[in-house]
């Protein structure tokens, strides 16, 4: 009786969401409709936690599906799936917005109050925002020396909000791969990042998601 070989796993290249990349760059508008129906939801999320604000949060969205629309080549499927890498784009944009609004809610502070009353504030503002920025700078930079599938699984965690089953539905890989890959991804981003960075956020962030709690 022969061996029953078991199916190959789908590769980046003929998922669904590659296709649906290979139709925007076709300059089919179509799908970059398809694309926000798909990733609305986890994007909105991202973009609400780091903004607070559903205005701001939806407008990072728009922005963030007019650069897929724009410039669809930037996906490289060697380095990341559909999904890291739109929430890394989406994280990055809301980043930006919330330094845009934190700039100007400070320059409208510095015009109201009195300098020598927030002084003092203003101090602790600026290194609470100096290590927010080193945190959001050094992270992207730090998984970038993982291994391809220990990045993704902890990118779609950290950026997307998921859940290890959350990760392993969207990979395709098992909950048991999923989870050895977050948790040696982690040991190697606190050896990367340090101790310092790695109390903050990110790890409050990564922790959840490795013990399959609810990350957003």
């Amino acid at each position: 009786m022969g061996t029953v070989s078991r199916p190959a796993r789908r590769s980046e290249e003929d998922s669904p969401d590659a296709e649906l990349v290979r139709r925007v760059r076709a300059g089919d508008p179509g799908a970059v409709e398809d694309l926000y129906d798909r990733f609305r939801r986890p994007a909105f999320a991202l973009a609400r936690r780091i903004l607070a604000d559903d205005v701001l949060a939806e407008d990072v969205l728009q922005r963030a599906f007019v650069t897929v629309w724009r410039d669809p080549g930037a996906f490289d499927r060697s380095r990341a799936s559909v999904a890291s890498w739109l929430l890394a784009m989406v994280h990055q944009k809301a980043v930006d917005a919330a330094r845009r609004e934190e700039s100007h809610r400070r320059r409208r502070s510095r015009a109201e109050e009195d300098l020598a009353l927030s002084q003092p504030t203003g101090a602790r503002d600026a290194e609470d925002e100096a290590r927010t920025r080193v945190v959001s700078e050094t992270v992207p930079v730090a998984l970038r020396v993982l291994p391809a599938l220990q990045r993704e699984a902890l990118t779609l965690a950290y950026y997307g909000g998921y859940t290890q089953r959350e990760v392993a539905a969207l990979t395709g890989a098992p909950l048991g791969t999923v989870k050895t890959r977050m948790l040696a991804g982690m040991r190697r981003l606190r050896e990367e990042l340090g101790e310092r960075a790695w109390g903050g956020s990110l790890g409050g962030a990564l922790g959840s998601a490795a013990v399959d709690g609810p990350a957003r």
